[in-house]
């Protein structure tokens, strides 16, 4: 992974390999960035989406295996007892331009993977919500 930094915003880059999800978290880690927005685009050809069943409270998941286009990816960032938290939702394309989309588990880069993180100054923390069954943004 490589960036450059200008003013509140990270031009982000991560390589072959590497898993985005993890790196992504890690990175705001090093960074101290506990409230913002992320916002990227590459290729995987391994990644696994979520989708939330509400009337269940769970989340089922799908694991995609091949070429797939990142197209694209959208975030926040926040944090949840202290850590960062990262909600990330993507749409995958593969060869027959074909759509997957949903809550971003993980995704490892078979090409490259480029983003723009925009910093908010402030923080803003997250609990777990009984009714709805997920972790929501807390303001009290």
């Amino acid at each position: 992974m490589e960036y450059k930094k200008f003013g509140n915003k990270y031009i982000v880059r991560i390589d072959k390999g590497e898993e985005i999800v993890a790196t992504l978290k890690k990175f705001c880690e090093d960074n101290s960035i506990k409230l913002g927005t992320i916002i990227g685009l590459g290729a995987t050809n391994s990644a696994k989406v979520g989708l939330f069943n509400i009337e269940e409270k769970k989340y089922y998941s799908k694991e995609l295996t091949g070429d797939h286009e990142i197209a694209p990816l959208y975030g926040n960032i926040s944090t949840m007892k202290g850590e960062v938290y990262l909600h990330i939702h993507a749409n995958l394309c593969n060869q027959e331009n074909k759509s997957f989309g949903g809550h971003l588990n993980s995704a490892v880069v078979s090409a490259t993977f480029e983003a723009v993180i925009e910093v908010i100054d402030g923080e803003v923390d997250r609990e777990f919500n009984e009714e709805v069954g997920l972790n929501l943004y807390k303001f009290k």
